[in-house]
């Protein structure tokens, strides 16, 4: 007896439609015409079945506050904080705890099941940090999701941020994380990162700092992380977010720093939708597009994910827990528009993602976790392009979330009545056109 097949489904790895069929929390069987008796039926007609959506980069003690106590007029990133600086002394844990799951609703509906948030630990007491421990423990059963201490105002240039940050971590916060290039000279910053790093080792801890979130070319605190990373051996649990100075530093020097990181073996994590609207704001003609050197990355062999940082708070009015939207951001704002970087992109905010938060591979296989979304889409491909209707959200072997397929009625003489947007992908070649090529 199987709880859940889901037949016809095609994989991201672009073989035939197979069926999967669920166990408990367990893919039990993963084959072409599954046999066997079934609580229920989900017949994704072709549509492609992913991983759930990660999102490296949040912050959910913002979120949702869009216009308190007021909009950000210029629209920038110290606007921002200066705006975030006014609403903190306003805070409840109630309203915190209100407006963050208010988001985990919305991002359950979007197939996002894992997200790394960052709280704010500059200033006592710890509104957020409470909240967002209290809402960690009510998604636990559909969201994996991941805290960090952050020193929002600066670990040496806010008085109390380092007691706080070590207040919050034994209080049950999941990651180390700082603000280098916030702080007050170039060399405190250098300081921060050291300390930070430290911090993390000491207390066998991830590590993620906002990293060179500057148009300055002159900000290069990722290459001190770099250098921490690997003389603390810490790897893969350190993440450097944001990094947009990169898209300023000279041509040399990002050939030396980019094997740098690759050699640590750290995560960095872009933020498509937020770096391109806050960067490059004091630029006249020609505007830096704000996000960092994505393919140079890649080629190192640098582990990349997108992140989706905002959504309706003091620094982006817009956002809807999306991790597609991001994608199709990052394809276009990179850009990055071959077949195999679109595909890539996928992968960011699905196994890389996991990767970064240090999850387990949520590679959709036999023996896995039951996690999955349905997308009304026929590839990976398809579901960036079209940012795809999730038709199913899946966790643990239980349906989390549905959503009916987008489709359009039309009147229009001599045409379809119906309209599928899942129907214009580009359809395989057969054998014998193949042939005759």
């Amino acid at each position: 007896m199987f709880d859940i097949i889901i037949r016809q489904a095609s994989l991201p790895d672009g073989h035939e439609p197979v069926d999967i069929a669920i166990k408990g929390d367990r893919i039990a069987e993963i084959a072409t015409d599954i046999k066997g008796e079934v609580r229920e039926e989900i017949d994704a007609a072709g549509h492609l079945v992913s991983p759930p959506f990660v999102d490296t980069h949040f912050h959910m003690d913002a979120t949702l506050s869009l216009g308190l106590p007021r909009m950000n007029v210029s629209g920038t990133l110290l606007e921002g904080i200066a705006l975030w600086g006014e609403l903190k002394p306003l805070l409840t844990p109630e309203a915190v705890i209100e407006r963050a799951m208010r988001y985990c609703d919305l991002a359950v509906s979007q197939g996002l099941l894992a997200i790394r948030s960052h709280v704010d630990v500059s200033s006592t007491p710890l509104v957020g940090v409470e909240a967002l421990l209290e809402v960690r423990k009510l998604v636990a059963p559909y969201i994996d999701l991941q805290l960090v201490a952050f020193p929002q105002d600066g670990l040496f240039r806010s008085r109390d941020a380092e007691r706080n940050l070590i207040r919050a971590l034994d209080m049950g916060v999941d990651v180390v994380g700082g603000i280098p290039h916030f702080e007050r000279t170039m060399s405190e910053g250098a300081r921060s990162v050291t300390r930070l790093a430290e911090i993390a080792a000491d207390r066998g801890l991830m590590l993620d700092l906002h990293c060179d979130e500057s148009d300055d070319p002159m900000s290069r605190h990722v290459e001190t992380l770099a250098f921490e990373t690997t003389r603390l051996g810490l790897g893969g649990r350190v993440t450097a977010s944001h990094v947009t100075a990169m898209h300023s530093y000279d041509n040399y020097y990002a050939s030396k720093l980019i094997p740098l990181i690759a050699e640590s073996g750290m995560n960095v994590v872009p933020n498509p939708l937020i770096n391109i609207t806050l960067q490059g704001r004091s630029d006249t003609y020609p505007r830096r597009r704000g996000l960092t050197r994505v393919p140079e990355l890649r080629a190192a062999g640098v582990n990349v994910s997108f992140g989706q940082d905002c959504t309706m708070d003091p620094w982006y009015s817009l956002g809807s827990a999306d991790m597609l939207e991001v994608a199709h951001m990052g394809v276009h704002a990179v850009p990055m528009t071959s077949r195999e970087a679109i595909e890539w992109a996928f992968s960011s905010v699905t196994q890389n993602g996991a990767k970064t938060m240090g999850l387990p591979d949520p590679t959709i296989r036999e023996g896995g976790p039951a996690n999955m979304v349905v997308l009304q889409a026929r590839d990976p491909i398809e579901a960036v392009r079209m940012k795809a209707t999730r038709l199913a959200v899946i966790k643990n072997g239980k349906v989390l979330a549905r959503t009916e397929p987008r489709m359009a009625a039309l009147s229009l003489p001599g045409r379809p009545t119906t309209l599928d947007p899942a129907d214009y992908a580009p359809r395989p070649k057969t054998q014998e056109a193949q042939k005759q090529e």
